[in-house]
């Protein structure tokens, strides 16, 4: 699925569906921590550079560890050799951008004319933490201003479905007091139903980018589309695959 804000560059946010892995990781797994066979995962990446319109060697990736770092990306490397960070900003015109995702928000930018391009992997620690502006300034640094970029939240884990506790409550309130508005009360007695997405496109606002908005797609509601480590932690947990957003600069294909 795609965004009309991000019309200028090359992008998608991919469901699981349309690639060759089975079991837990059917069809469209693009983890390559996943554990799923490497074949697998190398068609579904090729299928999704093709989608795109790089080579399949011109797709990265980073190690996401629930962070701020954002990566400059250059030149590309080998699969699975990207280093920790979560987010990666780029110009170049063949290097498309890929953040993993399977309840947290994969969040793509975007300046006006396309040519400057960034992804970020934002679930509640990183979002947190700052990676949505550390992404814009890493952008800025390349020459766009936050109010020439677009942002857009994709498939994510939904406030209906994202039951949270006392301590993720406080830990996001004890820093971020706006963010209050994006929890509403649980089914439980201490327990909270978290807008992730709202918070996101809040957040990104309040730094400045020029338009930001979210899908609107909850992974955990939609199994037969998304991975969901919420879905699969409430049925017993086990291995999951992991969607992929990828972002690239350029037009977006018709």
């Amino acid at each position: 699925m795609t965004s009309p804000l991000l019309s200028a560059a090359r992008h998608g946010f991919f469901t699981r569906e349309g690639g060759v892995s089975s079991g837990p990781y059917a069809s469209l797994n693009c983890s390559t921590r996943s554990g799923d066979d490497p074949a697998h995962l190398s068609e579904n990446r090729r299928r999704v550079a093709h989608w795109i319109g790089v080579p399949t060697d011109r797709l990265v990736g980073v190690t996401q560890v629930h962070g701020k770092r954002v990566i400059t990306v250059t030149e590309p490397w080998p699969v699975g050799a990207g280093e920790e960070a979560d987010a990666m900003v780029t110009s170049q015109p063949q290097v498309a951008l890929g953040t993993i995702t399977a309840d947290c928000a994969p969040v793509l930018f975007s300046s006006t004319n396309g040519q400057i391009v960034g992804a970020a992997h934002a679930g509640w620690r990183g979002a947190l933490a700052g990676v949505l502006e550390a992404t814009l300034e890493a952008m800025q640094a390349l020459g766009a201003h936050p109010a020439d970029v677009r942002a857009v939240v994709g498939p994510c884990i939904a406030q209906e479905s994202y039951e949270t506790g006392e301590d993720m409550h406080h830990a996001i309130l004890s820093a971020d007091q706006q963010a209050a508005r994006f929890f509403a009360p649980g089914l439980r007695p201490g327990h909270y139903q978290f807008d992730l997405a709202g918070w996101c496109v809040f957040r990104l606002e309040r730094a400045g980018v020029g338009h930001a908005a979210a899908l609107g797609v909850d992974t955990k509601a939609d199994e037969k589309r998304f991975f969901s480590h919420r879905r699969r932690t409430l049925a017993g947990g086990g291995p999951i695959g992991h969607q992929i957003s990828v972002i690239a600069p350029g037009v977006q294909n018709g």
